[in-house]
């Protein structure tokens, strides 16, 4: 009988830098990336291509345009599809930016975003980042990891990876207030499992933050 396959959860609040940091620890373990946030944002793109309109979505509506994703296996993780074609740069758009977080809180979305990450699991040894990876998709996961840092260093962590250029003290203002409104609405959603390893990562370079929980991961092996 085969082996069960191992999970890693990574969660945390937005722009905490998990899913940069579940890929490389992914990368160094020589497992498989599953970024639960890319498939509420494909869930959110599939819907915004029929009406961008939010007040007209319901889970049922969301659902069915969820209906048109796949979730293709790299060698290092997993892409969602759109109609069969990469839709990266959609997914990534204000459009969808502005929108998913009322899509990850539709319940019926959750499930279907949960099956799709435990389905992966089933055929490969993975990292999981997103929402409630460690007290709902996986709890048994065998490492948890809760990511925080300040929302400051959050929003000039995010402005830098956007703009390519040291952001001015005015724009991470306006960044701050926006990450800040987000971890608001995202509360439920970013619960802390009991048993997960808190990491901060204001001051810690993401190669540090990778080497530590590659760390403990290579111990369960």
């Amino acid at each position: 009988m085969p082996s069960r396959k191992i999970a890693i959860a990574i969660d945390g609040p937005a722009a905490s830098g998990k899913s940069s940091t579940a890929k490389a620890v992914a990368r160094e373990l020589h497992f498989h990336h599953v970024d639960s946030g890319a498939l509420y944002r494909a869930a959110t793109a599939a819907r915004a291509r029929i009406d961008t309109d939010s007040d007209n979505w319901t889970e049922e509506s969301v659902l069915d345009a969820a209906r048109t994703i796949s979730l293709a296996p790299t060698e290092t993780g997993f892409t969602p599809l759109l109609d069969g074609a990469d839709a990266e740069a959609e997914m990534r758009g204000e459009t969808v930016t502005s929108r998913v977080s009322l899509v990850a809180r539709m319940p019926a979305v959750r499930d279907w975003v949960n099956a799709q990450v435990r389905k992966a699991n089933e055929s490969y040894d993975v990292v999981v980042d997103g929402r409630d990876i460690g007290t709902v998709v996986f709890p048994d996961a065998a490492l948890k990891i809760f990511l925080v840092a300040e929302p400051g260093e959050r929003a000039r962590r995010r402005l830098l990876e956007r703009l390519n250029r040291v952001p001015t003290d005015d724009e991470i203002a306006e960044e701050t207030g926006k990450i800040v409104l987000r971890d608001d609405m995202d509360a439920a959603q970013s619960v802390r499992a009991p048993d997960a390893v808190v990491i901060d990562t204001t001051r810690l370079t993401q190669a540090e933050q990778i080497a530590q929980i590659v760390d403990m991961a290579k111990k369960l092996q």
